[in-house]
């Protein structure tokens, strides 16, 4: 069994239907995951994926924020999700596959602007939420499963463009990139963006705030796609759709996407 797996942070699955079908036309992952989809499940646009062949959905939805969902050409069966740091947030949700591989879709929390948990309440709970999902991974060592989505955090030198500058700016600050690791050596996970495309700077997210965001190229790799042990040799033709930042009305995220022959 070979699919493809796409991850992606689209800041508003309403306002942006027209994008994820435009992905779904010309990439066609058999697998979608999208994260900060702002809308409850019941106000989904399911009808227009369905009409491209994504008939399967297993979501959490939260009125006008956070948000993940998993959409799939092929048959799927809910397999839960976790309130880390019990924040109350639609963060996360799971789906089977039939062959018995498990995908896991996160929206870790941003942390807001300010690095300290005593001056920003947002950064705590970011750090609570990862430990959080070490602890799950710790207690569960999940096997034969994929995990993805918009961890929030770019880990590597390399996966921004200053890591000089950026080492006091949330997302890649010290602290951050070690809670991740923790959670990332709890389930052993592989990366594997990383595992394919080894050397070399990768970006995911561009801010809204740059006026020309291709030119300045200030990015960051924020969004993810890991694989436990077992599986992740399995992985291959991992990129990176940059020209999505381009489009029409476009999220400041674009998809990841990865393939596996399983």
């Amino acid at each position: 069994m070979t699919f493809t797996i796409a991850t992606w942070n689209i800041n508003s699955v309403r306002l942006r239907e027209a994008l994820v079908c435009r992905l779904m036309q010309e990439e066609a992952p058999d697998i979608l995951c999208l994260q900060e989809i702002k809308t409850p499940v019941e106000k989904f646009p399911f009808d227009g994926f369905r009409a491209l062949g994504y008939s399967h959905v297993v979501a959490r939805g939260q009125k006008g924020y956070n948000g993940v969902a998993i959409l799939s050409k092929q048959p799927i069966s809910d397999a839960g999700g976790e309130d880390f740091a019990a924040l109350g947030h639609a963060r996360h949700v799971a789906a089977r596959l039939e062959n018995g591989v498990t995908v896991h879709n996160f929206y870790v929390p941003a942390g807001g602007d300010i690095p300290d948990r005593e001056q920003n309440v947002k950064f705590g709970q970011k750090l609570d939420y990862l430990t959080q999902m070490r602890d799950w991974a710790h207690g569960n060592r999940p096997e034969r499963s994929i995990l993805v989505g918009d961890l929030n955090i770019a880990p590597r030198e390399d996966d921004v463009w200053s890591h000089k500058q950026l080492l006091k700016i949330v997302s890649h600050t010290p602290i951050e990139v070690e809670h991740l690791g923790a959670a990332q050596e709890a389930g052993r996970w592989v990366d594997v963006t990383r595992q394919d495309l080894p050397e070399g700077r990768l970006y995911s997210w561009w801010s809204y705030r740059a006026a020309d965001w291709d030119g300045a190229d200030k990015g960051r790799r924020l969004d993810h796609i890991w694989a436990t042990p077992d599986i992740s040799n399995a992985a291959h033709g991992s990129r990176i759709l940059r020209p999505c930042r381009g489009w029409d009305q476009p999220s400041d995220h674009v998809p990841v996407l990865a393939t596996f022959d399983l």
